[in-house]
């Protein structure tokens, strides 16, 4: 039997590419499912419509959150912005920060009471190699997601011991309709392969079910991650090649 069996799971961004393979696969290792999204979660066994780049769409998700006996919450939905900063619409800053980190923020405050008076629980969050290694073109969404990924590890740090769990995964590019046209062009004009969903999935479930600390997909991924982290300007010389091709794509 699944540790997962019996055990209710939030599942935020469900109706989504990633998230709506994520949410049939907890609810295969015998999970109920509860998604959240702007549209009705089929793979759910229930949907709860709201807006998460809102600040009184996520203060109403979790006033509803917080009433529920939540084990597991699962912060997958996300938007991404790519191109120069300065084409970028203010709007679309604030909802960037608001879906991406904001909202994981909120959720997890709204639960966490819970998991605490029960004494065990699991925050999972899906982050990404970006979230390491930041991008040009994509300064919002990776700075949003080293965000996340730095939440992730102080709740870690100051939950030891609680039975709580705190998960960080994070994938590289995921071949799903969250990528743009422009996005896609980048991927081919940098020779960068976008993973198959089902795959990354299979792999998120793992896991969740192991309750691993954080996870990043990809041996190259992982290496640059770390990589990053002690020696930027060396990254910073691997990516302008990169840097310079993507530029090409916005010069019209």
């Amino acid at each position: 039997m699944s540790r997962l069996n019996g055990k209710l799971v939030v599942v935020t961004g469900a109706a989504g590419g990633i998230g709506s393979l994520l949410a049939a696969g907890l609810r295969g290792e015998g999970a109920r499912v509860i998604g959240v999204d702007q549209a009705e979660c089929t793979n759910c066994d229930e949907s709860i419509v709201a807006d998460l780049s809102s600040e009184t769409g996520i203060a109403a998700l979790a006033i509803n959150l917080a009433d529920r006996p939540v084990d597991i919450l699962c912060n997958v939905a996300g938007v991404q912005f790519f191109g120069p900063y300065e084409r970028q619409e203010l709007a679309k800053i604030w909802r960037g920060y608001a879906v991406n980190l904001i909202a994981p923020a909120m959720l997890i405050r709204a639960v966490l009471p819970g998991m605490q008076l029960r004494g065990e629980g699991q925050i999972v969050s899906i982050g990404s190699v970006m979230g390491s290694v930041n991008y040009p073109h994509f300064a919002t969404y990776s700075s949003a997601k080293a965000g996340l990924r730095g939440l992730s590890e102080g709740l870690r740090r100051e939950l030891h011991g609680s039975g709580i769990a705190v998960t960080y995964i994070a994938p590289r590019a995921v071949n799903t309709p969250f990528n743009s046209e422009e996005v896609r062009r980048f991927l081919t004009v940098a020779k960068m392969r976008a993973d198959e969903p089902q795959a990354v999935v299979a792999v998120m479930v793992e896991a969740i079910v192991a309750r691993r600390k954080d996870l990043t997909v990809g041996i190259a991924e992982r290496f640059y991650s770390r990589l990053n982290g002690i020696f930027p300007r060396l990254v910073d010389a691997g990516l302008a090649p990169t840097t310079r091709k993507a530029r090409t794509l916005f010069n019209s």
